[in-house]
């Protein structure tokens, strides 16, 4: 029973000590902003906790959608992406944290995090720094690779590939801002073609009581209109014009003139218009 007791302490040593090397070879952590067995991004923290706890662990980590350094820009392999997956558990919350290089291979796997606290933001939480005490082992400290460094670009290409990324994301959006004109044109020529109501009689409906009244909530492609509900009524899509909206998914513009909200809709046989109470 010693024997195998051991046997079993030199195998963890010897798989803590590869890992500990695998893992010294990298210099960043890139955290992703939302992990997939959730629906939002940071849901109940977890990615900015991870980050947190990276560093806490000796790792330099940086969020996706944050500023990358400039070697990281230029050699994406001096950084391990992590994501952390849930395993199926009975009552049970169980995470554990995965690093993969810049060709997608598994370089290290910590061990899962589990709890059986019922409420999700305490659970996930507790998991997490759970799956994360593997890391206490591992010790890192970053020595660079010379394999991983060589993998970096010459200044020359990656300066050219900035400039032709740049000059491609000026046609796309120059493209782009054409397409909305067009698009936009063309329904305001639909609605002046229709006889509008009185203004007065517009007035008296956006001024009723606040039951048909939306409410606009800024997300990061634009708004979205709830009511009381709340529910999402629809989705705003901004445009290179000022107070003017596509709706998301219908062949619809929501716009402002004269201080009164306007939806224009276009099903393909006639065009309509009702007016909007809306509140930002």
């Amino acid at each position: 029973m010693k024997k195998i007791l051991a046997i079993a302490l030199i195998l963890s040593c010897i798989t803590s000590t590869i890992a500990q090397k695998n893992l010294n070879d990298y210099k960043y952590v890139i955290v992703p902003y939302k992990y997939d067995f959730v629906n939002e991004k940071d849901k109940y923290q977890l990615n900015s906790l991870s980050k947190f706890l990276f560093n806490k662990y000796g790792f330099e980590a940086i969020m996706e959608d944050g500023d990358f350094p400039e070697d990281l820009i230029k050699n994406r392999c001096l950084g391990l992406r992590s994501d952390v997956l849930k395993e199926k558990g009975m009552f049970v919350t169980k995470l554990k944290v995965q690093l993969k290089n810049c060709d997608g291979d598994i370089i290290f796997t910590t061990k899962i995090g589990s709890t059986r606290e019922k409420q999700y933001k305490t659970a996930y939480t507790l998991a997490l720094r759970g799956a994360f005490e593997d890391f206490e082992s591992v010790k890192y400290s970053y020595k660079p690779n010379e394999t991983i460094l060589s993998r970096a670009t010459t200044n020359g290409t990656h300066e050219s590939s900035i400039e032709e990324i740049e000059k491609l994301k000026e046609e796309i959006n120059t493209l782009k801002e054409k397409k909305e004109s067009a698009v936009i044109e063309k329904l305001k020529e639909e609605v002046v073609e229709q006889p509008i109501e009185n203004k007065n009689d517009v007035k008296k409906v956006t001024e009723k009581s606040d039951e048909n009244v939306l409410y606009a909530q800024k997300v990061s492609y634009g708004y979205q209109l709830v009511d009381k509900t709340p529910k999402v009524v629809m989705i705003l899509l901004e445009t290179s014009k000022t107070d003017v909206f596509l709706v998301k998914d219908t062949n619809a513009l929501v716009y402002k003139e004269g201080g009164f909200w306007y939806l224009s809709k276009n099903d393909g046989s006639k065009p309509t218009l009702e007016t909007l109470n809306i509140k930002f």
